[in-house]
């Protein structure tokens, strides 16, 4: 695949940057629509949202560059261009929720309806920015066979088509997964008013195709023998079976002291 979707005035302007910036645009257009359902401002909202985006621009390059730091010590320079990829969503997901936390704590906003509004948001920006990485032949998983791959359309076949072989379209399975857990989380906050239900089930829906999808990948970040992003998961499952028992258990204790 070409990475470059036109060069304007010399400059190159890559497939990776423009999913991205569609996808924080389609981000922000969502949460206009979800957050009436939670009754918060949009205006409020979207000032948190230009604070947390630069946030996490940086914190998913800096998440990426830590880990990977043997292939930028020689060239520095080089962990300031965004355009042929490494931005880890983990690490742009945990600096933009910490800058929006103190943000709107020195409003005094509330941090966790926000939050609840912005979960389907920030999935489905995930989705389309995976195909980024398609167009950069990156994040993809181990190699497949020609009789695997014809059953996907022909354009990922031949995006898959890499070095003489054929790979599997891990962005795709994400991006798919992206989708139906959006679709979960909307249905959640149109109809359970739990504060909280959105922005925990996000941590642990996605986690959960996270988990898997990364054990087909060849790229993964490690720690040792571990593959970071499927630790992340684990940790943002187990944030969220704490968070429905949380719920459950103050669930009956409040219907206990009603009787």
């Amino acid at each position: 695949m070409n990475p470059v979707a036109f060069t304007l005035f010399g400059f190159e302007v890559r497939w990776y940057g423009i999913l991205i910036s569609l996808g924080m645009i389609m981000a922000v257009f969502l949460s206009s629509l979800v957050c009436k359902w939670r009754d918060v401002e949009f205006d409020p909202l979207l000032d948190v949202a230009l604070i947390a985006i630069p946030f996490g621009i940086v914190g998913a390059r800096l998440y990426y560059v830590i880990m990977e730091f043997d292939q930028y010590k020689d060239n520095l320079w080089e962990v300031f261009n965004l355009r042929g990829g490494g931005l880890a969503i983990h690490g742009g997901v945990m600096l933009a929720m910490l800058a929006a936390y103190l943000y709107t704590r020195r409003k005094k906003y509330d941090f966790v309806s926000m939050a609840d509004v912005a979960a389907p948001c920030i999935i489905a920006a995930q989705a389309i920015g995976r195909w980024g990485n398609f167009f950069n032949s990156e994040a993809h998983g181990g190699e497949v066979s020609k009789e695997f791959i014809s059953k996907f359309p022909e354009f990922i076949q031949k995006g898959m088509y890499i070095n003489g072989a054929y790979y599997h379209p891990t962005f795709l399975y994400e991006s798919l997964w992206n989708i139906a857990v959006c679709a979960v989380l909307l249905l959640l906050l149109k109809n359970n008013k739990t504060k909280g239900i959105g922005i925990f089930s996000y941590m642990g829906l996605y986690s959960i195709g996270r988990y898997f999808i990364e054990g087909l990948r060849t790229d993964s970040l490690m720690v040792g023998p571990f593959r970071v992003a499927q630790l992340v998961s684990i940790a943002g499952i187990a944030l969220w079976i704490g968070f429905l028992i949380y719920t459950k258990v103050t669930s009956k204790s409040k219907t206990k002291a009603a009787e």
